[in-house]
C-alpha cells in the first residue's frame, strides 16, 4: 500500500510489550519455542503459546486495536496455519468492532492466512452481543448456541477455527457446533495463545515449524 511507509513514519509499530520501536511485538519478545496442543471435545487446538507474558501483551493490545501488533501476530502464528487450508475466525461482537475499529482476529487470521499461502473465510456471526469476557468459568462453559453459520456458505467444506485466545474452550466448541450444524467439516482450530489453566486436556508439545503433524488420535 502507498500510504504505509508515510503511516509507519508518522506512528511507527511499537512493541506491546517492551515499547521498541519496529514492530508491534519485537522479536525479543515473540514467543518461542515448542506449541501448545489443546484437546477440547471434538476438537484439537494449536496454540503459538500460552497466554502470559508478552504474548499477554500483545493480545491485550490487539483487543484495543492495535493493526501494528496485529501484523505482528500474524507473522508469528502464520507456521501454525497449514497451506492451503481454510481459516474461520471467531467474530467479535459488532459493538466491540465499531469501538475498536477493527475485528483483530479476522485481522491477524488474514496476515497469518497471507504469509502461510491459506485463505481467510468469514462464514459466522454472532447471534447476540453477548461476550464472554468477565463472565466465570461455568458462566463461560454454559454459553451456548451464540453463533450462525451460513449453509451456502460453508456446506461440506473443511475449515479450521481461528481465534485469538482459547481459554475455557467454550467459544470454540460454540462455533465448531454451528458449522457443523450448517454442514462444515471442523476438527482443528489454530488460536494464537492458550490460557493452560483454563483450557481442556493438554497434548505433547509439537516442533515449531511443523505444527500440523499431529499426534495420531486415539
Amino acid at each position: 500500500m502507498a500510504w504505509r511507509p508515510l503511516l509507519d513514519f508518522l506512528f511507527p509499530p511499537q512493541c506491546a510489550n517492551c515499547n521498541a520501536l519496529g514492530s508491534g511485538l519485537c522479536d525479543a519478545c515473540a514467543p518461542r519455542g515448542h506449541h501448545v496442543r489443546i484437546r477440547l471435545p471434538s476438537l484439537a487446538v494449536t496454540a503459538l503459546a500460552p497466554y502470559e507474558g508478552s504474548l499477554r501483551a500483545a493480545v491485550l493490545a490487539l483487543k484495543d486495536g492495535r493493526r501494528d501488533v496485529a501484523e505482528a501476530l500474524g507473522r508469528s502464528v502464520a507456521p501454525l496455519v497449514e497451506p492451503g487450508s481454510l481459516l474461520v475466525p471467531i467474530p467479535t461482537t459488532p459493538k466491540r468492532r465499531r469501538a475498536r475499529g477493527l475485528d483483530g482476529v479476522a485481522l491477524v487470521a488474514r496476515y497469518a492466512a497471507d504469509i502461510a499461502g491459506a485463505r481467510v473465510l468469514l462464514a459466522l456471526e454472532q447471534r447476540s452481543g453477548d461476550a464472554q469476557r468477565g463472565r466465570s468459568r461455568t458462566q463461560r462453559l454454559a454459553a451456548q448456541g451464540r453463533f450462525a453459520c451460513s449453509a451456502t456458505t460453508i456446506a461440506a467444506r473443511r475449515v479450521i477455527l481461528f481465534d485469538d485466545v482459547c481459554t475455557t474452550g467454550a467459544t470454540l466448541r460454540d462455533c465448531a457446533a454451528a458449522v457443523r450444524e450448517a454442514g462444515g467439516l471442523v476438527e482443528d482450530a489454530v488460536v494464537v495463545a492458550a490460557a493452560l489453566h483454563e483450557a481442556g486436556t493438554r497434548e505433547p508439545a509439537t516442533k515449531s515449524g511443523h505444527p500440523w503433524s499431529k499426534p495420531t488420535r486415539n
